[in-house]
Formats: structure tokens, sequence, C-alpha cells
């Protein structure tokens, strides 16, 4: 079930006071509002008035790269399975991953420099500008949830062990209702969403219903991923979301994925096990197990995730 006519909007909360320091009592009652939100929902509504700043320089960016031609666009590639450039079957999404984007040489020397050669200064200064945006946005919330549940005292390490995977996308337009692409969750420790005024975005609520979500475009969307259900024991429960593509328009979007680094064991802290809440997880390294939900994926292998791979 769809609730497409329905008023509803995430709880939208704002990042964009100046004061909002640890220890105030505005963080603290940012954090309430985060503690609720995701309790509720899974996700909410971020707003930082700064990313208006370079929001007709992102997806005037996004335009400039996905219109190269796709000779071009198919030149960017990884070592690494699913990164790089590619394009869906039915035509009607393409993306392109950047790797440790929170680097300015992997932008620049990665993306860049393979899609305009002679360079393209003006394009590697807005997607660095957008990424500090938003990974400092995720670092302040990542400390809100670790607050939330008492175990800020390994913040800092998680912070440092942290890669942050940088994908645009293009979906274009169709007159049919397509799923681009289909329900899942995100195997990150926390998503950051940001798109142009062409909506699409549905998440599932506690009910099963699908829920329109309509940003503001001062807006993340912030959703949990599998790799921090994991680690919180199963504290919070990951964001089932999806994409319905409809109508001409072509939409945009930016997506933050912070997962930890390959070669860092994530294990659940043992202030999050007692009598009453046993080990649900066992430890893990993410890049291990991102080449295994690949092999799964190329083999047809459906329903594969992170809470199967390393659970108890």
């Amino acid at each position: 079930m769809s609730l497409e006519s329905s008023p509803f909007r995430l709880p939208v909360i704002d990042f964009s006071k100046q004061e909002l320091k640890r220890g105030s009592s505005e963080w603290d009652s940012v954090k309430h509002r985060v503690r609720e939100a995701l309790e509720e929902y899974g996700c909410f509504e971020a707003s930082l008035d700064r990313v208006l700043e370079v929001r007709k320089a992102v997806f005037g960016a996004l335009e400039e790269l996905f219109d190269l031609p796709p000779q071009t666009k198919q030149l960017y590639v990884s070592d690494k399975p699913l990164r790089g450039y590619k394009r869906a079957a039915s035509g009607l999404c393409e993306d392109m991953v950047i790797d440790a984007a929170n680097i300015t040489e992997n932008i620049e020397r990665g993306l860049t420099t393979t899609m305009w050669p002679q360079g393209n200064t003006s394009f590697s200064k807005t997607v660095v500008c957008f990424t500090e945006l938003a990974s400092g946005l995720e670092k302040t919330i990542r400390r809100m949830i670790l607050e939330i549940f008492g175990v800020e005292k390994y913040a800092d390490e998680m912070i440092e062990s942290t890669n942050y995977i940088l994908k645009v996308i293009k979906y274009e337009g169709s007159e049919t209702r397509e799923a681009c692409p289909g329900a899942h969750s995100d195997q990150s420790m926390i998503t950051l969403l940001y798109q142009n005024e062409v909506n699409g975005l549905e998440i599932q609520n506690k009910d099963g219903e699908w829920i329109n979500v309509n940003p503001s475009p001062n807006s993340f969307i912030v959703l949990i991923g599998e790799s921090l259900n994991v680690w919180l024991n199963g504290g919070l429960s990951s964001t089932f979301h999806r994409v319905i593509k409809k109508g001409s328009n072509t939409r945009y979007c930016v997506a933050l994925f912070t997962t930890p680094r390959g070669g860092y064991q994530v294990k659940v802290p043992k202030e999050l096990v007692d009598d009453k809440n046993g080990l649900l997880f066992k430890p893990f390294d993410y890049e291990e197990f991102w080449i295994t939900f690949c092999t799964q994926a190329a083999q047809g292998i459906c329903g594969y995730d992170l809470r199967t791979y390393c659970s108890v």
C-alpha cells in the first residue's frame, strides 16, 4: 500500500544553528528529536541551510556529468565491485560511485580527470564542497545516536574508521510507474540523500505502508543502514525504502553512504549486551562482507544482507 495522497511528512530536524555544540541545551534538544524520529520512522529530514549555497551548482554539475557521451561515462571504472559507472538494464537509472569521497584527490584524479582529461575545476570544487557539508552533518548525527545509546566513548574510533562513499544518480523520466531499483535497506552506517525538486523516494513505515517523501530544498533525508543496526545490536531498525519514478521530469539525487573501512573489525559494544539483551551479531569486516554480498548478487541470490552474514 502506498500513501500517495497523504499530507504526511517525516519529522524535520534543524541542524542549521551555529550554536549546536555537544553538551549544550540546544544539542540535547535536537538529540531528543533525533531519538523520537528514529524510534518511530527509522529516518528523518535534516535541514541544513548552508546546502542551499551549493544546491544550484550541485545539480548543474550532475546534469553536466550525465550529459556526457555514454562511451565517456563508461571509462569510469573501479576494481571494487558495484563501484564506478553503471546503467540499469531498464535504462531508467544510471549512477557513478566515488570511493573515499572525503579525500579531495579521489574526486579530482578519479572521477573528474577521467571524465574531463583537460580538467574541470568547477565540477571538483562543487562535489568537494557538497561532500564536506554532508559528511559534517553525518558526523554530528552519528555522535548524537551514540550518546542516545550511552556509547559515545566509541564515537572518535568509529568516525576515524569510516569510509565515505558518494553516489550520484540520474533517474530518467518515465510515463509508467517504475521502481528504480527495488525496495531495500542500505548496508551503510548512515545514508544521507539529497535530491532535486523531482520526488520519488518512498519510505516503508512500521505498518508496511509506503510513504511518499517530499523534502525541502535545504534538507537531507537521513536513513539508518544495516551496519549501524548491527553495531547497535539491533537497537535501531534500518530504513526500508525505494524510488518510484513516474513522470517525464528527470530526477537527480546525491547519496552519501558512511561505511566501515576495510580491515576494521566492527563489533557490538559490550555495553549493549546483557542478560536481557543477548549478543545478536558477531564481528565483521565490511569489505569482506561486501565481496560476499556482490558474489551472491551476481549469482542471482536475493535477500542476502549484512544481518544474515554476521548473525550469531
